[in-house]
């Protein structure tokens, strides 16, 4: 897909998860991505969180072209363009500086899923014209109770809750009409991807999917 054309509805609606990837070695990279497509997951969060994460998202975007690959944890201007310029579809951020604000309004690279916390983050957010969050950390920020609390007055945004969120807590979240998918790291546990068990990884996924089913909006 061309990233001009990509909007954070198109990229949020692919599926109730999204995986929140921490990936050490590029190796993995590939076979972990193509495990989980094949359990039916398309959107790929790679956290800017190792050093490999630049060169996971390139070998991605070249290898694996049909995943909609995110670059996670960007709180810089600098690791956007850097991610975008790898190849990453859309960046999601864990908040929002003014620095991100200003990056956002000079010309964004990519989409941008800004992660906020409280009412006054989403009011700054949305008075920039943004309309689709992450809600992290979602668990410690409040969980369930918080985003019912935001839909009433905030009844325009979308949210993907990430941050303490289990197979067993999703559909929660996923029952509420302001969230459009969660964000989760169960999906590819670190045991199965060292020891290669890529049928594990594709049955969570797939186990995943069934969570759509308890979307009411």
């Amino acid at each position: 897909m061309n990233t001009s054309e990509l909007t954070l509805e198109m990229a949020l609606t692919r599926g109730p998860v999204i995986p929140v990837l921490v990936i050490d070695r590029v190796d993995e990279a590939v076979p972990l991505a193509r495990a989980l497509l094949a359990g039916g997951v398309q959107v790929l969060e790679v956290t800017l969180r190792t050093p490999a994460a630049l060169d996971v998202i390139r070998l991605l975007a070249h290898e694996v072209p049909e995943a909609l690959v995110a670059a996670g944890t960007v709180t810089t201007p600098e690791q956007w363009e850097a991610a975008a310029h790898a190849g990453a579809h859309l960046a999601v951020s864990p908040g929002l500086t003014p620095r991100l604000l200003s990056a956002l309004r000079s010309g964004a690279p990519t989409p941008l899923l800004p992660g906020v916390a409280t009412a006054s983050e989403l009011m700054t957010a949305m008075d920039a014209g943004l309309s689709h969050f992450k809600f992290f950390p979602a668990q410690q920020a409040g969980g369930v109770g918080m985003l019912k609390a935001f839909h009433g007055p905030f009844a325009d945004a979308r949210f993907c809750p990430t941050g303490g969120i289990t197979f067993d807590t999703a559909a929660n979240f996923l029952a509420l009409p302001n969230v459009a998918c969660v964000g989760g790291s169960w999906l590819a546990p670190v045991s199965a991807v060292r020891a290669g068990d890529w049928e594990r990884i594709t049955q969570l996924a797939r186990d995943t999917l069934s969570l759509g089913g308890t979307l009411t909006a």
